[in-house]
Protein backbone atom coordinates (compact mmCIF):
# COMPACT_ATOMS: atom_id res chain seq x y z
CA UNK A 1 0.00 0.00 0.00
CA UNK A 2 1.45 3.39 -1.03
CA UNK A 3 1.94 6.18 1.47
CA UNK A 4 -0.70 8.95 1.59
CA UNK A 5 0.01 12.01 -0.55
CA UNK A 6 1.19 14.81 1.72
CA UNK A 7 -0.83 17.98 1.06
CA UNK A 8 0.89 21.13 2.27
CA UNK A 9 -1.34 23.95 3.47
CA UNK A 10 -1.25 27.12 5.51
CA UNK A 11 -3.11 27.02 8.81
CA UNK A 12 -5.80 29.62 8.19
CA UNK A 13 -9.39 28.38 8.07
CA UNK A 14 -9.68 29.25 4.40
CA UNK A 15 -6.41 27.55 3.44
CA UNK A 16 -7.41 24.42 5.36
CA UNK A 17 -10.81 24.39 3.64
CA UNK A 18 -9.07 24.52 0.27
CA UNK A 19 -6.65 21.73 1.21
CA UNK A 20 -9.49 19.53 2.48
CA UNK A 21 -11.37 20.20 -0.74
CA UNK A 22 -8.38 18.95 -2.72
CA UNK A 23 -8.18 15.91 -0.42
CA UNK A 24 -11.86 15.13 -1.08
CA UNK A 25 -11.34 15.36 -4.84
CA UNK A 26 -8.33 13.06 -4.58
CA UNK A 27 -10.39 10.62 -2.55
CA UNK A 28 -12.97 10.48 -5.37
CA UNK A 29 -10.12 9.39 -7.63
CA UNK A 30 -9.08 6.71 -5.15
CA UNK A 31 -6.03 8.63 -3.91
CA UNK A 32 -5.38 8.71 -0.15
CA UNK A 33 -3.90 11.90 1.30
CA UNK A 34 -3.10 13.72 4.53
CA UNK A 35 -2.70 17.39 5.44
CA UNK A 36 0.65 18.86 6.50
CA UNK A 37 0.44 22.30 8.10
CA UNK A 38 3.04 24.92 7.16
CA UNK A 39 3.43 28.40 8.69
CA UNK A 40 4.02 31.23 6.22
CA UNK A 41 5.48 34.67 6.87
CA UNK A 42 2.18 36.25 5.89
CA UNK A 43 0.32 34.21 8.51
CA UNK A 44 2.79 34.99 11.28
CA UNK A 45 2.79 38.76 10.61
CA UNK A 46 -0.80 39.94 10.32
CA UNK A 47 -0.22 43.66 10.80
CA UNK A 48 2.36 44.77 8.22
CA UNK A 49 0.77 45.66 4.85
CA UNK A 50 1.44 42.94 2.29
CA UNK A 51 3.03 45.39 -0.14
CA UNK A 52 5.65 46.23 2.50
CA UNK A 53 6.37 42.53 3.14
CA UNK A 54 7.28 41.80 -0.46
CA UNK A 55 3.87 40.99 -1.86
CA UNK A 56 2.47 37.60 -2.76
CA UNK A 57 5.49 35.51 -1.91
CA UNK A 58 4.88 35.96 1.81
CA UNK A 59 2.08 33.37 1.59
CA UNK A 60 3.79 30.95 -0.79
CA UNK A 61 7.51 30.77 0.06
CA UNK A 62 7.13 28.43 3.04
CA UNK A 63 5.10 25.97 0.95
CA UNK A 64 7.59 26.26 -1.92
CA UNK A 65 10.41 25.42 0.48
CA UNK A 66 8.50 22.45 1.90
CA UNK A 67 7.97 21.09 -1.62
CA UNK A 68 11.59 21.55 -2.61
CA UNK A 69 12.74 19.85 0.61
CA UNK A 70 10.36 16.91 -0.01
CA UNK A 71 8.44 17.57 3.19
CA UNK A 72 5.19 17.57 1.21
CA UNK A 73 4.11 16.15 -2.16
CA UNK A 74 1.84 18.96 -3.26
CA UNK A 75 0.88 22.45 -2.11
CA UNK A 76 -2.56 24.06 -2.26
CA UNK A 77 -2.77 27.79 -2.93
CA UNK A 78 -5.29 30.49 -3.60
CA UNK A 79 -4.20 30.97 -7.21
CA UNK A 80 -4.19 34.75 -6.90
CA UNK A 81 -1.44 34.45 -4.25
CA UNK A 82 1.01 32.80 -6.65
CA UNK A 83 3.51 35.10 -8.37
CA UNK A 84 3.24 34.98 -12.17
CA UNK A 85 7.00 34.44 -12.43
CA UNK A 86 8.22 31.17 -10.92
CA UNK A 87 11.97 30.52 -11.25
CA UNK A 88 11.73 27.42 -9.04
CA UNK A 89 11.43 23.83 -10.35
CA UNK A 90 7.76 23.76 -9.34
CA UNK A 91 4.66 23.53 -11.50
CA UNK A 92 0.93 24.12 -11.17
CA UNK A 93 -0.51 20.69 -11.94
CA UNK A 94 -4.20 21.63 -11.67
CA UNK A 95 -6.43 24.69 -11.37
CA UNK A 96 -9.73 23.74 -9.75
CA UNK A 97 -13.15 24.95 -10.85
CA UNK A 98 -13.55 28.57 -9.83
CA UNK A 99 -15.87 29.84 -7.13
CA UNK A 100 -17.61 33.25 -7.44
CA UNK A 101 -14.71 35.58 -8.45
CA UNK A 102 -16.36 38.83 -7.37
CA UNK A 103 -15.46 41.20 -4.58
CA UNK A 104 -18.17 41.87 -2.02
CA UNK A 105 -18.95 44.43 0.66
CA UNK A 106 -19.53 43.44 4.26
CA UNK A 107 -21.47 46.30 5.87
CA UNK A 108 -22.75 45.47 9.38
CA UNK A 109 -25.05 48.52 9.50
CA UNK A 110 -26.34 48.21 5.95
CA UNK A 111 -25.45 49.81 2.62
CA UNK A 112 -27.66 52.92 2.80
CA UNK A 113 -24.54 55.10 3.19
CA UNK A 114 -23.67 54.40 -0.46
CA UNK A 115 -26.64 56.52 -1.53
CA UNK A 116 -25.56 59.57 0.50
CA UNK A 117 -23.59 61.97 -1.72
CA UNK A 118 -21.72 63.76 1.05
CA UNK A 119 -21.12 60.78 3.31
CA UNK A 120 -17.50 60.39 4.41
CA UNK A 121 -17.67 56.66 5.03
CA UNK A 122 -14.74 54.51 6.14
CA UNK A 123 -14.12 51.34 4.11
CA UNK A 124 -11.47 48.77 5.04
CA UNK A 125 -9.27 46.70 2.74
CA UNK A 126 -5.65 45.64 2.56
CA UNK A 127 -5.74 45.49 -1.25
CA UNK A 128 -4.42 48.41 -3.34
CA UNK A 129 -6.58 47.17 -6.23
CA UNK A 130 -9.76 47.30 -4.16
CA UNK A 131 -8.78 50.63 -2.61
CA UNK A 132 -8.16 52.25 -5.99
CA UNK A 133 -11.41 51.03 -7.52
CA UNK A 134 -13.42 52.02 -4.47
CA UNK A 135 -11.99 55.54 -4.41
CA UNK A 136 -12.56 55.85 -8.13
CA UNK A 137 -16.27 55.24 -7.52
CA UNK A 138 -16.55 56.89 -4.08
CA UNK A 139 -13.86 59.60 -3.94
CA UNK A 140 -15.27 61.12 -0.73
CA UNK A 141 -14.83 57.93 1.26
CA UNK A 142 -11.77 57.08 3.33
CA UNK A 143 -10.10 53.68 2.90
CA UNK A 144 -8.16 52.13 5.79
CA UNK A 145 -5.91 49.06 5.86
CA UNK A 146 -7.07 45.67 7.06
CA UNK A 147 -5.11 42.43 7.60
CA UNK A 148 -5.78 39.08 9.25
CA UNK A 149 -7.82 35.99 8.46
CA UNK A 150 -11.40 36.31 7.25
CA UNK A 151 -13.25 35.97 10.60
CA UNK A 152 -10.82 38.41 12.27
CA UNK A 153 -11.36 40.99 9.55
CA UNK A 154 -15.15 40.67 9.78
CA UNK A 155 -15.01 41.15 13.56
CA UNK A 156 -12.82 44.23 13.19
CA UNK A 157 -15.28 45.96 10.86
CA UNK A 158 -17.86 45.85 13.63
CA UNK A 159 -15.53 46.66 16.52
CA UNK A 160 -14.03 49.67 14.72
CA UNK A 161 -17.41 51.03 13.69
CA UNK A 162 -16.45 51.21 10.03
CA UNK A 163 -19.17 51.37 7.40
CA UNK A 164 -17.81 48.34 5.60
CA UNK A 165 -14.95 46.19 4.35
CA UNK A 166 -14.24 44.50 1.04
CA UNK A 167 -13.74 40.74 0.78
CA UNK A 168 -13.52 38.07 -1.91
CA UNK A 169 -16.88 36.35 -2.29
CA UNK A 170 -15.16 32.99 -2.67
CA UNK A 171 -13.56 33.09 0.76
CA UNK A 172 -16.82 33.92 2.54
CA UNK A 173 -18.75 31.27 0.62
CA UNK A 174 -16.17 28.56 1.33
CA UNK A 175 -16.19 29.35 5.04
CA UNK A 176 -19.98 29.29 5.27
CA UNK A 177 -20.12 33.04 5.86
CA UNK A 178 -22.16 33.99 2.81
CA UNK A 179 -24.77 35.62 5.05
CA UNK A 180 -22.17 38.30 5.90
CA UNK A 181 -22.28 39.57 2.30
CA UNK A 182 -24.18 42.85 2.13
CA UNK A 183 -23.54 43.66 -1.53
CA UNK A 184 -21.82 41.94 -4.46
CA UNK A 185 -19.62 44.50 -6.20
CA UNK A 186 -20.33 43.63 -9.82
CA UNK A 187 -18.62 46.84 -10.96
CA UNK A 188 -15.28 46.01 -9.30
CA UNK A 189 -12.82 44.06 -11.47
CA UNK A 190 -11.39 41.23 -9.34
CA UNK A 191 -7.76 40.23 -8.89
CA UNK A 192 -6.35 37.91 -11.56
CA UNK A 193 -7.26 34.30 -10.65
CA UNK A 194 -9.45 35.37 -7.72
CA UNK A 195 -11.71 32.52 -6.60
CA UNK A 196 -9.49 29.80 -8.10
CA UNK A 197 -7.43 27.18 -6.25
CA UNK A 198 -4.11 25.92 -7.64
CA UNK A 199 -2.33 22.66 -6.83
CA UNK A 200 1.46 22.84 -7.16
CA UNK A 201 3.93 19.96 -7.37
CA UNK A 202 7.61 19.46 -8.13
CA UNK A 203 8.35 19.90 -11.82
CA UNK A 204 10.29 16.63 -11.94
CA UNK A 205 7.40 14.59 -10.56
CA UNK A 206 5.68 13.77 -13.85
CA UNK A 207 3.75 10.80 -12.48
CA UNK A 208 2.15 12.95 -9.77
CA UNK A 209 1.30 15.62 -12.33
CA UNK A 210 -0.59 12.99 -14.32
CA UNK A 211 -2.49 11.91 -11.20
CA UNK A 212 -3.36 15.49 -10.18
CA UNK A 213 -4.19 16.78 -13.67
CA UNK A 214 -7.76 15.39 -13.79
CA UNK A 215 -8.69 17.59 -10.82
CA UNK A 216 -8.31 20.68 -12.98
CA UNK A 217 -11.08 22.59 -14.77
CA UNK A 218 -10.36 23.53 -18.41
CA UNK A 219 -12.46 26.71 -18.44
CA UNK A 220 -11.01 28.02 -15.19
CA UNK A 221 -7.49 27.17 -16.34
CA UNK A 222 -7.95 29.12 -19.58
CA UNK A 223 -9.59 32.16 -18.01
CA UNK A 224 -7.13 32.51 -15.14
CA UNK A 225 -4.35 31.96 -17.68
CA UNK A 226 -5.46 35.06 -19.58
CA UNK A 227 -5.66 37.11 -16.40
CA UNK A 228 -2.26 36.03 -15.12
CA UNK A 229 -0.64 36.55 -18.55
CA UNK A 230 -1.80 40.16 -18.44
CA UNK A 231 -0.43 40.63 -14.93
CA UNK A 232 2.87 39.05 -15.91
CA UNK A 233 3.32 41.16 -19.04
CA UNK A 234 2.58 44.33 -17.09
CA UNK A 235 5.10 43.22 -14.45
CA UNK A 236 2.48 44.08 -11.86
CA UNK A 237 2.44 42.27 -8.53
CA UNK A 238 0.19 42.17 -5.52
CA UNK A 239 0.88 45.82 -4.67
CA UNK A 240 -0.33 47.07 -8.05
CA UNK A 241 -3.90 48.34 -8.54
CA UNK A 242 -4.63 46.05 -11.49
CA UNK A 243 -7.75 43.95 -11.96
CA UNK A 244 -8.49 41.34 -14.62
CA UNK A 245 -11.37 38.95 -15.17
CA UNK A 246 -11.91 36.56 -18.06
CA UNK A 247 -14.98 34.45 -18.71
CA UNK A 248 -16.12 31.97 -21.31
CA UNK A 249 -19.06 32.97 -23.48
CA UNK A 250 -19.79 29.95 -25.62
CA UNK A 251 -16.62 29.27 -27.59
CA UNK A 252 -15.23 32.75 -26.85
CA UNK A 253 -13.18 34.21 -24.03
CA UNK A 254 -13.90 37.79 -22.94
CA UNK A 255 -11.26 39.55 -20.87
CA UNK A 256 -11.93 42.74 -18.90
CA UNK A 257 -8.90 44.47 -17.39
CA UNK A 258 -8.29 47.69 -15.50
CA UNK A 259 -5.36 49.65 -14.08
CA UNK A 260 -5.73 52.60 -11.74
CA UNK A 261 -3.72 55.10 -9.79
CA UNK A 262 -3.70 54.20 -6.10
CA UNK A 263 -5.92 57.17 -5.20
CA UNK A 264 -8.45 56.11 -7.85
CA UNK A 265 -8.25 59.39 -9.76
CA UNK A 266 -7.02 57.72 -12.95
CA UNK A 267 -8.62 54.62 -14.46
CA UNK A 268 -7.60 52.86 -17.67
CA UNK A 269 -9.53 49.81 -18.84
CA UNK A 270 -9.94 47.55 -21.82
CA UNK A 271 -11.99 44.58 -23.02
CA UNK A 272 -10.74 41.90 -25.36
CA UNK A 273 -12.61 39.01 -26.95
CA UNK A 274 -11.44 36.01 -28.97
CA UNK A 275 -12.82 32.76 -30.33
CA UNK A 276 -11.38 29.39 -29.45
CA UNK A 277 -12.20 28.22 -32.96
CA UNK A 278 -9.67 30.69 -34.36
CA UNK A 279 -6.85 29.64 -32.01
CA UNK A 280 -4.70 26.55 -31.73
CA UNK A 281 -6.03 25.93 -28.22
CA UNK A 282 -7.85 27.62 -25.37
CA UNK A 283 -4.47 28.08 -23.70
CA UNK A 284 -2.98 29.90 -26.68
CA UNK A 285 -6.11 32.08 -27.00
CA UNK A 286 -5.89 33.00 -23.33
CA UNK A 287 -2.19 33.88 -23.66
CA UNK A 288 -2.88 36.10 -26.67
CA UNK A 289 -5.80 37.94 -25.08
CA UNK A 290 -3.79 38.59 -21.92
CA UNK A 291 -0.87 39.91 -23.96
CA UNK A 292 -3.06 42.14 -26.12
CA UNK A 293 -4.91 43.61 -23.14
CA UNK A 294 -1.67 44.28 -21.27
CA UNK A 295 -0.10 45.98 -24.28
CA UNK A 296 -3.12 48.22 -24.74
CA UNK A 297 -3.12 49.26 -21.07
CA UNK A 298 0.62 49.94 -21.20
CA UNK A 299 0.28 51.93 -24.43
CA UNK A 300 -2.28 54.11 -22.67
CA UNK A 301 -0.01 54.83 -19.70
CA UNK A 302 -0.78 52.03 -17.24
CA UNK A 303 2.93 51.35 -16.70
CA UNK A 304 3.23 54.57 -14.72
CA UNK A 305 0.19 53.67 -12.63
CA UNK A 306 1.47 50.24 -11.58
CA UNK A 307 4.95 51.61 -10.90
CA UNK A 308 6.85 49.41 -13.34
CA UNK A 309 7.73 49.13 -16.99
CA UNK A 310 6.93 46.04 -18.98
CA UNK A 311 9.31 44.43 -21.44
CA UNK A 312 7.83 45.27 -24.82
Amino acid sequence: MSNPLRIGTRESRLAVWQARHVASLLDKHGIVSELIYIKSEGDQDRTTPLAEMGGKGVFTKALDDALLEDKIDLAVHSFKDLPTENPLPLKVAAVLEREDPRDVLVAPKGTHFLDEDNNEAVIATGSPRRKAQWLNRYPKHRVVGLRGNVPTRIDKVTSEGWQGAIFAAAGLIRLGLEEEISLRLDWMVPAPAQGAVAVMVREEDRKLQERIGPLGDEETTACTGAERRLLNRMEAGCSAPVGAYARMDGAEIELHAVALSLDGSVRIETRRRGSAGQAKSLESLAEELGRQAADELLDRGAGELVGSESER
